[in-house]
């Protein structure tokens, strides 16, 4: 972890002075914008703000699934839905995966899940990719060439859209450094990001990729600047696994659900730890017909 260890500023309180709501309000919210997310799973027991804030001042929830008493677990992973707030389907799922380890939590792994990261997308009449301050998260995070290369291809491969606008700096957004601040404290050896709508898996970092998750296939995207993938997977040499969900505004089917689920664990259990001293990096190609295809991600 040690390559990506950066001073992180503070996240704690709101931007601007807003008030902060309560984890209770946060629920109601979620819950009234998600069919498919029932205001009691988001009240359940163990899901609690997480002393961080968006830029309106919504906390960002988290839910741990910690060790068990007298089992040691294999890996410790972190879960992040809802970087995109108009993906609904990337929180929804991980609501789903949540009520699935409410019941079966072995202490197999030790979990952390943050079921939305961009609450102010979410939660706005008309949801948005972007957080409250019109920044793609999914660009601010802190990347070698985040200027040089990130920022430049932004202006030059979607001649500026604002949906992939990368920010002013790395890290200008709470919730991206709060994203930083979690990774620098838990140490995940896995990090799991779901996002809609491309219907593929994507893998940064080390590890052999898992070949397909449900119906999602292993499709390799290219590697960009600002980017968790290129922050966690490249920079820290954590392996992340991009969910790909075929639709952001459809969920998948309870039994697709379940299937990603079981293939996700079982590539944990075969992959992760990543032995020290490990070579084997996934590579992504970097063409063009790619990289305008991952200003979707």
């Amino acid at each position: 972890m040690s390559a990506c260890l950066c001073a992180v500023p503070g996240s704690r309180a709101a931007e601007s002075g807003r008030e902060t709501i309560s984890r209770d309000e946060t629920c109601e919210r979620i819950a009234g914008k998600l069919a498919s997310v029932n205001r009691n799973d988001c009240l359940a027991d163990g899901i609690v703000c997480s002393g961080s804030y968006s830029v309106r001042g919504i906390p960002i929830l988290v839910k741990e699934y910690p060790p068990l008493e007298r089992r040691s677990p294999r890996a410790r992973v972190l879960v992040i839905g809802g970087t995109h707030g108009d993906e609904y389907a990337s929180v929804s799922v991980v609501f789903h995966w949540m009520r699935i380890l409410d019941i079966h939590h072995s202490g197999l792994f030790h979990w952390i899940f943050v079921p939305l990261l961009n609450p102010d997308g979410l939660l706005r009449e008309q949801s948005t990719r972007t957080n409250e301050r019109g920044v793609d998260l999914n660009r601010n995070m802190p990347s070698p060439l985040w200027r040089e290369i990130g920022y430049t291809r932004w202006v030059e491969a979607v001649e500026g859209d604002p949906r992939y606008y990368p920010g002013p700096y790395p890290m200008s957004e709470p919730e991206a450094r709060f994203l930083v601040d979690l990774i620098h404290r838990f140490k995940p050896h896995a990090v799991i990001s779901l996002h809609a709508p491309l219907n593929l898996v994507d893998h940064d970092g080390p590890g052999r990729p898992a070949s397909a998750l449900g119906s999602l296939a292993l499709r390799k995207l290219g590697n960009f600047p600002g980017t968790l993938g290129n922050y966690a997977g490249m920079k820290c040499g954590i392996p992340v696994v991009t969910v790909e969900l075929a639709s952001s505004g459809r969920m998948p089917t309870d039994k697709e659900i379940s299937a990603m689920w079981r293939d996700l664990v079982r590539w944990l259990i075969d992959t992760v730890p990543i032995e020290p001293g490990t070579d084997e990096t996934w590579v992504e190609e970097d063409s063009e017909e790619l990289q305008q295809e991952f200003f979707g991600k």
